[in-house]
């Protein structure tokens, strides 16, 4: 029975009995209302503190729905080059499937090194931290630096973007993935201690097996970004789809860019669904059908042994 049903006498005495219970009940509500209060002051300190007028707000509001409007308003559409728009398009899924492959093969090696339960040796502790250290560095750089980085390093094109995607995905993949390390159960490494296996045997059997189904999933999900991320490449001069984007930015072409948007949108919709089939094939895995008896024969038994004989007449 709801308590909203419960007279009130009632309701008095049920909470005089969980009177602790009730007054949980109360400060979680008080802390909720707080912190309601708290975010509230947050966002107009922070509208005051840098000058947001609502004149300002009103202004944009209307900005935006003019650029909206530009966008869904599609000119000469039949004469676009769209041969041009799908080359860029997969010159970018090149760029990310290039970079994100290369940088899970490189992040799995280093994420055991980095990985507190694989590194349990007092020598090797040390290397650890180092590894996570230079992990960090090399997350801590936004894709678009590193694009910058590398247009100046190797010039403008597909490479620079490849390297750029390998730069930021090693330090961000190792990091997961020697957290799916460190959250696996330590039971199945223990066994094989046990019966005599050695360390790549324990870290391949006893750990890797347990966070292949994250790192899969990490991997598949780092390349759904990096499609969206890859357009920004573009930008610095890193190739793919953002040089179509910059392109058209620059020209005030507001419908060639909802059109590339829009294809991206369904580009990523197609790697989504990819990659839920493969997290269902390697992942969860195929169903197995139980073994069933057949059924037993209704009709009259068959048997292997001879007719019987007629009866002489």
């Amino acid at each position: 029975m709801k308590l909203t049903n419960v007279p009130q006498v009632e309701l008095s005495v049920v909470k005089q009995q969980h009177h602790e219970l009730f007054s949980i009940q109360r400060r979680y509500l008080f802390r909720l209302g707080l912190l309601a209060v708290v975010i509230v002051l947050y966002y107009l300190y922070f509208f005051v503190f840098f000058g947001i007028s609502w004149a300002q707000w009103l202004q944009g509001s209307g900005e935006i729905g003019h650029y909206f409007l530009r966008m869904f308003v599609w000119h000469d559409f039949l004469n676009w080059p769209f041969g041009y728009y799908l080359m860029q398009i997969l010159i970018t899924l090149a760029i990310v499937f290039v970079g994100t492959l290369t940088a899970t093969l490189m992040a799995l090696p280093l994420s055991f090194l980095a990985a507190r339960n694989v590194m349990i040796t007092p020598v090797q502790r040390p290397l650890a931290i180092l590894v996570r250290r230079v992990l960090d560095t090399l997350r801590g750089i936004d894709m678009a630096i590193w694009g910058l980085i590398f247009v100046r390093a190797v010039g403008m094109g597909p490479l620079a973007g490849v390297l750029s995607i390998i730069m930021q995905d090693t330090g961000l993949l190792g990091k997961l993935y020697a957290e799916g390390h460190e959250a696996v159960e330590r039971s199945p490494s223990r066994g094989l201690t046990a019966v005599g296996a050695n360390s790549l045997q324990k870290h391949r059997f006893g750990i890797f097996t347990q966070s292949f189904p994250t790192l899969l999933a990490l991997s598949l999900y780092q390349m759904e970004s990096n499609v969206r991320s890859a357009a920004v490449l573009g930008f610095v001069g890193a190739g793919g789809v953002g040089l179509v984007y910059a392109e058209n930015m620059r020209l005030w072409n507001w419908d060639v860019v909802m059109f590339i948007t829009l294809i991206l949108v369904v580009v990523v919709m197609l790697m989504d669904y990819l990659s839920s089939r493969l997290r269902q094939r390697y992942i969860i895995g195929l169903p197995i059908a139980l073994y069933q008896e057949k059924p037993f024969l209704t009709g009259p038994r068959q048997t292997d042994s001879a007719p019987p004989l007629k009866k002489p007449r």
